[in-house]
């Protein structure tokens, strides 16, 4: 170890000392090399700056060929390009339609085909989708940038409902419009249009469905290609006619529009205007149109969304979407619900009254101003059907029982239960329209419907002799008919009953005790069937032969769903009816129309009906199949077979203490219930003495109604063959059976 400390001593004393002389040495030379650079620095500064210029312009030229190269190479890139690829430039506004419907009778689907077929003539693709086959969630974001026009034609069903098809669509997009997980921007970009079908008598909730659609669309931030168009079933509130017409001018303006966003045309005018004056025109002309639309009045927050259709206006929408209005906006949006308001008080006002240009004052509307019930549309289709229209809200039709009993093949119901000659019955209406929609009616809802009196009205003495006059051309025709009898020829041209059961709802008529007395001056007995909807007007009817009230169903829930009534207050109306009925002196009937799978299972709810009305007889009547239709889904296994009414009405009977079943009638599905009353001595007394009734009511006109009287006065012996449990099952014997072997469709009679 001594000898290792002092080796390394002897080593560092020899090499330190040279180390140090080398470092002496470099620092010499370092001083003098730097003070010959200071004192030749301007040589050193000027050799530089000529090295860093040279560098500048050597890059900056460098640059230059290499842009100069590139821009000459566009050209070349830019041919082959378009070589390889001469679509891409082509710039498609439209790549196709996109028709959805959403129908319960078949006439949005029928618009939505024909609407595709015209689509498609226009060179652009058009797909029809039914809305129960699509899936909302999964699929309508996808509008959203397929450049597509979606077109939604949609119906407004019972309680401005959905149709069936359309109602998990129409549940998710009003759900998605409100659910803040897909934003008030999820439906941006997606370009609509929207027509509705509804009928205008139901005030409450026309054309319901298109205008929610319409919203919900809108508040997703879809931009709405043109104003929504609106079909109205009431053809006489129908603003060109019919469903059909509305349809069809709807589909011009529809097809028009397509063409100019086809061709890129953003504005729904040329674009050579100015914006804001462009706006304002196409606002006016809208306010204008909707100033004579009973659909465009309804609803304030409609007005606020009836926004231009422009493109351009799109931005304008995005800022209203939100949940709040700017203060800035708020006097504008007040002024214009105000002057909606306004409007429709205007409007209504002007349907009541006129003012007087001499002297001021308001004047009742004349009749010269109301409207015709029976439109052009409405005359055509009554007509095809046979019936011999009178004035602007009458008809007549013969009936078929009339023809068979003319031929000797027997008579009506009527006939076999109160002894009335079925070819001596005029069957016709002082009203064609009615208050409900019900589903086995066997006029397919051609009449018109409505809830009071708005037409311009005829006299009762006009109606009841060109009904006559009618009725006799009609039974004329029948000279010389093989099979036809001379006699009950001669007979039919004399008018003994009158069936005001044709169509609608007679008691609808305002003169409609007028037109009674003129029957019975006329020596006309009376049968009157109304729906129970009009209470009031039953208290105030003078005597008539027999009063029938329809008795459809027995809950407030099957009635709505069988009769489809247009009053909301429908089964207040028509328990009412039940009791103005039983408060009458003279012969009441209920009709009950038993239609299988709706309504054979209610028999305690119908016995508390009857016990509530007490009527002289029940009527039990298997529904009449009227073959296929748009305004009804019956089919022929809703008929109830002879056997199965017999079943009911036997069920019934042992619920009712005070009724037996009478009658039967085996030919028309229909039975007889009647209070024991007219029974006398053991046998039945259903029939009417009708000379005897001529002068019950000719005595009670001469007296003014103090001399009065009831059902027992009038009544007569029902013969054998009519009785429940004949051989006959009601049929005449002095007629013949006949039977068709090839049977054509008759859905008339009563």
């Amino acid at each position: 170890m001594l000898f290792l400390v002092v080796f390394s001593s002897l080593v560092y004393s020899a090499v330190g000392a040279d180390l140090q002389g080398a470092l002496n040495d470099g620092w010499d030379f370092t001083e003098s090399y730097l003070l010959s650079l200071w004192q030749n620095r301007f040589y050193v500064y000027t050799t530089a700056a000529v090295l860093i210029g040279v560098w500048f312009i050597v890059n900056m030229l460098f640059k230059k060929t290499k842009t100069v190269n590139s821009v000459n190479l566009l050209p070349y890139e830019s041919t082959k390009k378009q070589e390889l690829s001469p679509v891409i430039e082509k710039v498609i506004h439209v790549s196709g339609v996109k028709v959805f419907y959403g129908s319960q009778t078949g006439t949005a689907k029928g618009f939505a085909k024909e609407l595709a077929e015209d689509v498609s003539t226009q060179g652009i693709q058009c797909e029809v989708i039914d809305m129960k086959e699509y899936d909302p969630d999964d699929r309508l974001a996808e509008e959203c940038t397929s450049q597509m026009i979606c077109v939604f034609l949609v119906a407004t069903y019972t309680d401005g409902q959905p149709t069936e098809s359309a109602e998990w669509f129409s549940k998710w997009l009003e759900e998605a419009s409100t659910d803040f997980r897909y934003g008030k921007t999820y439906l941006k970009g997606m370009r609509y249009a929207v027509f509705g079908l509804g009928n205008s008598v139901y005030v409450g909730h026309y054309n319901t469905v298109s205008k929610n659609i319409d919203k919900w669309l809108w508040m997703l931030s879809a931009v709405r290609i043109m104003t929504k168009g609106e079909g109205d079933c009431n053809v006489v509130k129908s603003r060109h006619g019919s469903v059909q017409a509305d349809f069809q001018a709807w589909k011009t303006k529809f097809l028009s529009r397509l063409q100019a966003l086809a061709k890129g045309e953003k504005k729904a005018c040329s674009g050579k205007c100015k914006k804001s004056s462009c706006k304002n025109k196409k606002k006016h002309k809208e306010e204008a149109e909707d100033s004579h639309s009973l659909a465009e009045k309804n609803n304030s927050e409609e007005e606020l969304m009836e926004s231009s259709s422009d493109a351009g206006s799109s931005a304008e929408e995005e800022k209203s979407h939100g949940s709040v209005i700017d203060m800035e906006d708020l006097g504008n949006v007040m002024n214009r619900m105000k002057k909606a308001k306004r409007m429709e008080g205007d409007e209504e006002e002007s349907q009541r009254v006129k003012l007087s240009k001499q002297n001021g004052v308001r004047k009742s509307e004349t009749e010269e101003e109301r409207r015709e019930m029976i439109t052009p549309a409405l005359r055509d289709a009554l007509t095809k059907q046979g019936y011999k229209l009178i004035g602007s809200h009458s008809g007549v039709k013969l009936c078929r029982w009339t023809k068979s009993m003319l031929r000797g093949r027997g008579g009506c119901y009527k006939h076999t239960f109160y002894g009335i000659e079925s070819h001596r019955c005029m069957e016709t209406t002082p009203s064609l329209a009615c208050a409900n929609k019900c589903v086995f009616c066997w006029r397919h809802h051609t009449n018109p419907v409505g809830t009071e009196w708005r037409w311009k009205m005829d006299p009762a003495e006009k109606i009841i002799q060109e009904a006559m006059e009618n009725h006799r051309n009609m039974i004329r025709q029948f000279r010389g008919v093989p099979g036809v009898r001379p006699e009950r020829f001669e007979e039919g041209l004399t008018v003994k009953h009158c069936a005001l059961s044709l169509v609608g709802e007679p008691i609808m008529y305002p003169e409609i005790n007028t037109f009674l007395r003129l029957l019975h001056q006329e020596n006309i007995s009376s049968f009157l069937v109304t729906n129970a909807q009009f209470p009031e007007e039953i208290r105030n009817l003078v005597p008539v032969t027999q009063l029938y009230v329809s008795v459809d169903a027995s809950t407030k829930d099957s009635l709505k769903k069988i009769d489809r009534p247009l009053f909301k207050d429908f089964w207040q109306r028509f328990l009412d009816s039940l009791r103005a009925l039983g408060e009458k002196q003279q012969r009441t009937v209920y009709r009950l129309t038993l239609v299988k799978a709706w309504n054979v299972d209610e028999l305690k709810a119908y016995s508390d009906l009857i016990a509530l009305g007490q009527p002289d007889f029940i009527e039990v009547k298997g529904v009449t199949y009227c073959g296929e239709s748009s305004a009804s889904s019956l089919t022929m296994a809703n008929v109830p077979w002879h056997e199965e009414v017999i079943y009911f009405v036997q069920q019934l009977a042992n619920l009712l203490p005070n009724y037996e079943i009478a009658c039967e009638h085996e030919h028309s599905n229909c039975l007889l219930l009647a209070h024991h009353k007219f029974k006398v001595d053991g046998e039945w007394w259903t029939w009417i003495d009708y000379e005897r009734f001529q002068e019950l009511i000719q005595e009670y006109d001469e007296s003014g109604g103090t001399k009065s009287f009831s059902a027992m006065d009038y009544m007569a012996k029902t013969p054998s063959w009519a009785i429940f449990g004949a051989r006959e099952r009601g049929f005449d014997p002095l007629d013949t059976r006949f039977q068709r072997k090839n049977k054509t469709k008759d859905i008339s009679g009563c």
